[in-house]
């Protein structure tokens, strides 16, 4: 295991409401030093999650959104962050109502993944759901999303949807689908 670089001063150069830019003086084991920057979350945040809901045996619902990154708007996974109070998997029930108009009677906790983490300190919790039911809620979104389905068996031609570009939900979709064919529950 190679050492870290010592941190020999972190500064914050930027803030807003949702995130903090540090500015990091590192030096290598070699000698070597540099500046990094990176982005934090606000303090105390408690994570988000991105859910993988089941429409049925073989399809995963998506949602559009305006993303503001891309100044479009985007297909993918129903996602937000863990309020208060919650575990990912109450967050993940409550932020499928409020952004499909669906609840899950199933809530399984699948993995964590990092969304950038050469310069982003943030993870998302991956929940697979499933048994879904209408039901929606008041959430925070300025307007109602359009809820669409991808099939599992066409992960590879999402790719070529140009509302879809976003990694982290394929990757999700991608694990969601090879676990259910290792426990016999999906055959591509």
């Amino acid at each position: 295991m190679r050492e870290k670089p010592v941190i020999l001063s972190c500064e914050e150069v930027a803030r807003s409401r949702i995130f903090r830019v540090e500015q990091l003086q590192l030096r290598f084991s070699n000698g070597v030093e540099r500046t990094y920057e990176r982005l934090r979350g606000k303090a105390g945040g408690l994570g988000a999650v991105m859910i993988v809901a089941m429409f049925d045996d073989e399809h995963v619902l998506l949602i559009e959104e305006y993303c503001a990154g891309s100044d479009a708007y985007e297909l993918s996974l129903p996602k937000g962050l863990i309020d208060p109070g919650e575990d990912a998997l109450q967050a993940a029930n409550r932020e499928l109502q409020e952004e499909a108009g669906f609840a899950a009677r199933s809530l399984e906790y699948i993995t964590e993944l990092s969304l950038s983490p050469g310069y982003m300190s943030q993870r998302i919790n991956v929940v697979l759901a499933r048994d879904l039911y209408p039901s929606r809620l008041a959430g925070d979104e300025p307007e109602v999303m359009r809820v669409d389905k991808v099939s599992l068996r066409n992960l590879l031609g999402l790719l070529e949807h140009p509302q879809f570009s976003e990694g982290r939900a394929l990757a999700a979709m991608y694990v969601v689908r090879d676990l259910l064919q290792q426990r016999g529950e999906f055959q591509a």
